[in-house]
């Protein structure tokens, strides 16, 4: 059986998830709509991107200490938020929030949770923040925004890239939902993987909590699936963000942005923060992947917000090019529910290790000690991406 300490990278941690969570779970993290391009991409176009090694500089006293609207962090990295986190294992947002908070980076807790934005809160003191759907129903929406209010939530991430979802192949045919359908495909998954069961069967967290007995008539696992499917609204507008940055009041970040024209928007309409995402290619396929957009928005709006950037880090080498193209931190989905799946909270904080001490040597590698001070200067010049357009 594999051991938290030898687990030296995330597809370490990949792996042993794969061994203890449910199939339609797991596949619900490692996938991406239609043929899976964009998914493939996001990682891939980073690859080329090489650095500058420098030699015979001090590398002592190093640190990766930084700030996300204005929040102190450990490292220029936060979870992201992610929908069934808490089918990966039981208790899952709980978990992973207690993780962000001992290693000192923020948790993004989603709309689609399992556990509630009060279940999160009263297990950590850390201000997690919150990311918004937004549901046909303005009267929900605002009592989940002052749900998360009243939670001392550090920011809201509002979601703009679904406002219909793209047609993700693997969580059809696995019937997708929470907790998994008894069929007999799924009762055999499921007796293959025993922990996974018994956390489940100990705890009372199995639905999605931010809606279940919130929303108007939904009151159980039927009346949420004919609810979900009315209420993504595909009417959301930048008249919308409007209004919620009036009602929210503080920091927003806006998550989902690929083109340079609706980053100059989303300043233009309140935003404090833009997330460079494809949705971690799972809604439109066949588009850019986030790396290749990052400087054409850096250079379009990154003197007026903080610009971060999500999909395909899963290396610290990752978050460091990011970073050094102009991003002010990167968010990351999959590592995290993978560390989640393989060791709980531990398995958590292992991720975010794992990518802070790959993210500091190869720093230190390219001669520099503060992550602060890096730049493009860092890359070798002719291997990253320029930005295309204004």
């Amino acid at each position: 059986m594999a051991s938290l300490d030898k687990m030296t990278s995330i597809a370490d941690l990949k792996k042993v998830a794969k061994c203890k969570v449910p199939r339609m779970f797991f596949q619900y993290v490692d996938s991406g709509s239609w043929t899976q391009s964009t998914y493939a991409h996001n990682y891939d176009d980073f690859s080329p991107i090489l650095f500058r090694q420098k030699v015979l500089v001090d590398m002592d006293n190093r640190s990766l200490a930084t700030k996300m609207v204005g929040q102190d962090v450990r490292m220029p990295i936060a979870v992201a938020p992610t929908g069934f986190t808490g089918m990966v294992r039981a208790n899952g947002e709980m978990l992973a929030a207690k993780a962000c908070e001992n290693f000192g980076v923020p948790y993004t807790l989603s709309t689609m949770s399992i556990c509630s934005i009060e279940d999160v809160r009263s297990a950590t003191s850390a201000p997690f923040w919150f990311q918004l759907y937004v549901m046909r129903d303005r009267g929900f929406i605002e009592d989940l925004i002052n749900r998360a209010k009243a939670a001392h939530c550090g920011a809201l991430v509002l979601t703009a890239d679904l406002q219909i979802v793209g047609q993700r192949h693997c969580d059809i045919k696995n019937g997708l939902s929470a907790p998994p359908k008894p069929t007999v495909a799924n009762i055999l998954n499921l007796m293959t993987k025993p922990s996974w069961c018994l956390g489940m069967a100990k705890t009372k967290r199995r639905s999605f909590g931010n809606i279940l007995g919130h929303a108007k008539g939904v009151d159980n696992m039927d009346d949420f699936f004919g609810w979900v499917k009315s209420q993504f609204d595909p009417t959301l507008s930048w008249k919308d963000v409007e209004w919620i940055k009036n009602l929210w009041g503080g920091k927003l970040i806006i998550k989902g942005i690929l083109d340079p024209e609706d980053a100059r928007l989303a300043y233009e309409h309140g935003a404090d923060a833009v997330v460079v995402s494809n949705h971690g290619g799972r809604q439109l396929d066949f588009t850019a992947s986030s790396i290749q957009m990052l400087p054409s928005i850096v250079e379009a709006v990154g003197d007026k917000l903080e610009v971060f950037l999500d999909g395909g880090i899963y290396t610290g080498q990752n978050a460091l090019k990011a970073y050094a193209l102009g991003a002010k931190g990167v968010f990351i989905g999959r590592p995290h529910l993978w560390g989640l799946g393989a060791f709980g909270q531990e398995g958590v904080e292992k991720a975010l290790d794992i990518l802070y001490k790959e993210m500091d040597l190869s720093m230190a590698f390219c001669g520099k000690t503060n992550i602060l001070d890096v730049d493009k200067e860092i890359l070798l010049p002719g291997t990253y991406p320029e930005a295309k357009w204004k």
